[in-house]
């Protein structure tokens, strides 16, 4: 059998979108992706307000954009896809973030998963999934219709999170695939993330990744990081590897990480580094030495609710009516309390002091005037 394969590159302001390209090609996405099915491009908006390292980047985006019309797909056959969370309006995050002009300057057309006019329906091949039933046991498992049948390409960043220890490509498909009850499988997000995986399988004929590690989170993730500018990009059709390979990045074992562990146990991609072939940088003695254990008071409580001391009420407390409470809660932390004491500095030191902030700066006075490929 052949080893799964990942891309690293270092870019630069520069070069990043013909960086990005040189990524996607060497990890063989021509291969995985055809040009005459539609093509979803998943973005992450994990915050609405801007946080380097959170969310998916404008030449991250730009730069898979351009790629993909250099290769033949058409800009009509491209979506750029949102979903919003319970505490993140990503109508107001792709502004923020510079991913809607972006689309704007391509043609590519923004679809929002969470509206009202989006069709979902209950997925029946349940066989093989591992928790998904049994959670969604009264409601049943609805997706969304309008992934069925497209491509995607998952566009994550390399960070931590206070549940999962990294985020990466497999828990990007996590808001796309599951409407706003989708915190219900917080208790057991490991082997959810595994069962979406599998669902992927069936309803994409191709899935791929690019990952932005120029921008990197480190602490408790995903929106409390500390930003780091390391200039990496990854890309690979196995979306565990990828996130392997990010994981080893950020310094962890990705066996350990149970998520990684259970899909290649599953036989659902590659999480042994050491069957994984790296094409680009020699990322071996790489150690970002990032903490995968840090909570902020948010999540403390939100773990006393899923694993500890406040687990007989979990229903009660984040399935039933008084759920909105929980929402509020979030907000006041992490928008009216922690990004302007802590966020806010970190944002002007990446932006004021390193070329890729002064990069992103770019973006917002305005797309560089670069030809559009097939324009």
């Amino acid at each position: 059998m052949a080893k799964a394969v990942v891309s690293v590159l270092k870019a630069t302001p520069e070069t990043v979108l013909e960086d990005v390209g040189k990524a996607m090609r060497a990890s063989g996405y021509r291969d995985l992706l055809s040009p005459s099915a539609e093509t979803c491009l998943k973005i992450n908006v994990t915050w609405h307000l801007y946080m380097p390292g959170t969310s998916t980047t404008p030449w991250q985006l730009e730069g898979t954009i351009r790629t993909l019309l250099e290769d033949g797909f058409s800009a009509d056959s491209l979506w750029a896809v949102h979903n919003d969370t319970v505490v993140v309006d990503s109508r107001v995050g792709e502004v923020n973030n510079k991913q809607k002009p972006v689309c704007d300057k391509y043609g590519v057309r923004r679809v929002f998963l969470n509206d009202d006019d989006q069709e979902w329906f209950d997925y029946t091949d349940t066989k093989d999934l591992l928790v998904l039933p049994k959670v969604y046991e009264k409601t049943g498992i609805r997706i969304p219709k309008f992934l069925v049948g497209k491509n995607i390409i998952h566009m994550p960043t390399v960070k931590t999170h206070v549940f999962t220890t990294i985020t990466g490509a497999m828990k990007n498909a996590f808001g796309g695939l599951l409407h706003f009850e989708r915190h219900w499988t917080h208790a057991v997000i490991h082997e959810t993330l595994v069962d979406l995986l599998r669902i992927q399988k069936e309803i994409h004929p191709g899935v791929f990744a690019v990952t932005d590690g120029i921008y990197c989170g480190d602490g408790p993730g995903p929106r409390a990081i500390r930003p780091h500018v390391k200039g990496y990009l990854l890309a690979s059709g196995d979306q565990v590897a990828i996130d392997a390979i990010s994981a080893k990045m950020m310094g962890f074992d990705p066996l350990s990480i149970p998520f990684i562990r259970m899909a290649h146990d599953a036989g659902l991609g590659c999480g042994d580094v050491r069957d994984i072939e790296v094409k680009g940088e020699d990322i071996s003695g790489v150690n970002f030495h990032f903490s995968g254990d840090e909570d902020t008071f948010a999540s403390k409580g939100q773990k006393a609710i899923y694993h500890g001391r406040l687990k007989p009420f979990e229903k009660l407390l984040l399935q039933s009516p008084i759920v909105p409470w929980s929402y509020a809660a979030s907000k006041l932390f992490h928008d009216v309390y922690w990004y302007p004491t802590h966020g806010k500095k970190r944002v002007e030191h990446v932006l004021e002091e390193t070329e890729w902030g002064r990069h992103f700066r770019d973006y917002e006075k305005g797309l560089k005037s670069r030809d559009v490929p097939g324009a």
